[in-house]
């Protein structure tokens, strides 16, 4: 591997020794996380369609200032920067998104389109270390976003469900999933640790980096999931808040 890293190096961009149709995997990332990423922008910056019943889109939530008395454009505007920052700098999509759209590289043992390297230490990468507390800032929009959940079950002051409501608490179960399944939540719970059994409370935290890894293993497919299952939510509050369909009340 270290001959054939080598090889690449010399043959410049693109060059391997791979017989495998490597560029095939960036494919999806680039459909994906590109569609998303326009959507999300146009949807942040539409600033209506967000809200109708009990539901509110996950893009605008905690919603502020929805009347505009002192911010006059979206919204979303707001607060996307948290839900954001968390997913920028997750440590599986930063992987997808270095390979698919900045080449860098474009795959592994794949030559690189550029010729010197400081890995994530200057500007903007090096915010890439804020990765911890943009974690922290993505559970406290959890807690906005159950609220939201809960919120939907309630139609005119009375308990019922709608599609719209399987849609939103779905969505929230997936965010959860994704969150809890972290790499950084995981070093909090069991990094730095020399012994997890000289007290009771670092095995209380052995049990909870357990349950955490058994997530982290599946981090890559919860990634994936819980960012089309919030596209989607956005995407259904927009329908019905729009008219196009009519949210069904399964009770």
């Amino acid at each position: 591997m270290a001959a054939g890293g080598a090889s690449t190096a010399k043959g410049g961009f693109g060059s391997t020794l791979r017989k495998d149709a490597w560029w095939l995997e960036n494919l999806p990332v680039i459909a994906l996380l590109g569609g998303f990423g326009l959507y999300a922008t146009l949807r942040a910056f539409e600033g209506k369609f967000y809200e109708w019943g009990p539901y509110l889109s996950p893009f605008y939530s905690p919603l502020i200032d929805a009347n505009h008395h002192w911010w006059k454009l979206s919204p979303a505007l707001l607060i996307l920067g948290g839900p954001l920052s968390f997913r920028a700098t997750c440590y599986y999509y930063r992987k997808a998104y270095y390979r698919a759209f900045f080449a860098d590289p474009p795959g592994c043992a794949v030559g690189e389109p550029r010729h010197s390297y400081s890995g994530e230490t200057r500007f903007p990468f090096i915010l890439q270390n804020l990765h911890r507390y943009a974690l922290y800032l993505a559970i406290i929009f959890l807690v906005f976003l159950w609220k939201d959940a809960f919120h939907a079950f309630f139609f005119d002051g009375k308990f019922g469900m709608g599609v719209g409501t399987l849609v939103l608490l779905v969505n929230v179960i997936f965010l959860s999933i994704y969150t809890l399944s972290c790499h950084s939540l995981r070093h909090l719970a069991g990094g730095r640790l020399d012994c997890f059994s000289c007290s009771n409370f670092n095995k209380t935290r052995y049990g909870a980096w357990r349950w955490i890894t058994v997530l982290n293993e599946r981090h890559m497919q919860f990634a994936w999931i819980s960012l089309i299952t919030v596209g989607f939510a956005d995407f259904y509050v927009r329908l019905v808040s729009s008219g196009a369909i009519q949210d069904v009340r399964l009770f």
